[in-house]
């Protein structure tokens, strides 16, 4: 696999991993006006946005910092 594109599929993925932790600890403890904790579907879209966003930031930083 070319340098360029295993660099960006893990600060991907690392981004992802890290934001979906942070979105899972938001939604558990009421920070998001989203409804209870049993409404699934809510809380996988919460966690999945909420981490697709902050990843693509987390690659864009990356790819600007890198030397």
């Amino acid at each position: 696999m070319p340098r360029m594109i295993r660099f960006m599929l893990t600060r991907l993925a690392t981004g992802f991993a890290i934001r979906s932790a942070v979105g899972f600890f938001v939604w558990q403890n009421g920070f998001a006006a989203a409804g209870t904790l049993e409404n699934y579907l809510a809380q996988g879209l919460f966690i999945y946005l909420f981490a697709s966003t902050i990843s693509m930031g987390y690659l864009a930083t990356a790819l600007l910092l890198e030397e």
